[in-house]
């Protein structure tokens, strides 16, 4: 049968089912009784997996079925490239794929969901990866800041700081070859604000919330310690000079990272003896932002500024 011709990536390629035997009548067929479904032109999927994934899992089976169909002189970039190295997906283009032309002969244009950037690529700004070329962590940050700007890129820098896949030299050596394209100056702002200690989006919104209000930008990953000198907890961020602590409250927080038995009530309860405790070491408030803070900008502004006056 057909979906027998389906790879690991999850995409059945019309050539390959033509080639397998099969006419454009029988997928025809398997389309209509809902067994594969056309997810772009000339590539297929099984119904039953695309319908279970969410749009950052249909784009990645988009950006297989694309890169299988080209030749081998393109490479995934911008929010495509994101997404193959598993980066956050905050702000990305996600109904479109990217990628940049190695041969750099094809300006940027937008044909059946495909986005095609001509390249202007060097040996090291392009890796292999899962049998593809995708621009390199470096690349694909700078990449993100000319196309979406200042916020998208701090939020894609910090990931792949923290992760590791990149440091800031590598991007300031980068940012030292196009330093002249036009957009420059974000790159070189999202360079010096980007921060590898932030540990998830939603803290990357805050620190970028912090200064478009601005207010002292935040320490990360602030340790308190016991007497003992034993570390009773860390938070997300801290501003000494107001004796103010800083967590964001992300869903993951109750659900993602429970502990082995641990149920949503638990992991609350364990936070709350945490906070508990925190305070209690130093003498701090603490503050929480939840999501829906991250952009109510006035409120969210009114809640530090009182903490803070109290604080001093």
């Amino acid at each position: 049968m057909v979906l027998e011709l389906i790879r690991a990536d999850g995409v059945l390629l019309r050539r390959d089912a033509i080639a397998a035997g099969y006419d454009d009548k029988q997928l025809y067929r398997l389309v209509a009784a809902r067994e594969i479904v056309r997810i772009r032109h000339g590539a297929y999927a099984a119904t039953q997996t695309w319908s279970a994934l969410d749009d950052g899992g249909r784009h990645g089976m988009l950006s297989s079925a694309v890169v299988r169909q080209y030749d081998d002189d393109i490479a995934l970039s911008h929010g495509s490239a994101v997404l193959r190295l598993a980066g956050p997906v905050h702000g990305l283009d996600l109904a479109n794929v990217h990628i940049s032309h190695l041969d750099n002969r094809s300006g940027r244009r937008n044909v059946a969901g495909v986005v095609h950037h001509k390249g202007d690529t060097r040996v090291m700004d392009v890796t292999r990866l899962d049998g593809c070329w995708t621009t390199s962590p470096a690349r694909t940050v700078i990449d993100v800041v000319l196309m979406y700007g200042f916020e998208v890129g701090v939020v894609v820098a910090d990931d792949f700081l923290h992760r590791g896949l990149t440091t800031k030299a590598e991007l300031w050596q980068l940012y030292e070859h196009m330093k002249h394209w036009p957009g420059a100056l974000v790159v070189r702002l999202v360079i010096g604000f980007a921060d590898g200690d932030s540990e998830s989006v939603g803290e990357s919104l805050g620190r970028l919330l912090f200064r478009r209000l601005g207010l002292p930008i935040p320490e990360l990953q602030f340790q308190v310690r016991r007497p003992d000198g034993s570390v009773a907890g860390r938070t997300d961020w801290a501003w000494p000079q107001h004796r103010t602590l800083g967590e964001f409250d992300g869903m993951e927080k109750y659900t993602r990272w429970l502990r082995p038995g641990e149920s949503p009530t638990d992991a609350v309860l364990r936070e709350k003896r945490r906070e508990d405790e925190l305070r209690e070491l130093t003498g701090w408030t603490l503050i929480r932002l939840v999501w829906g803070d991250l952009f109510r900008i006035e409120q969210t502004a009114r809640r530090l500024q009182i903490v803070f006056a109290r604080a001093a």
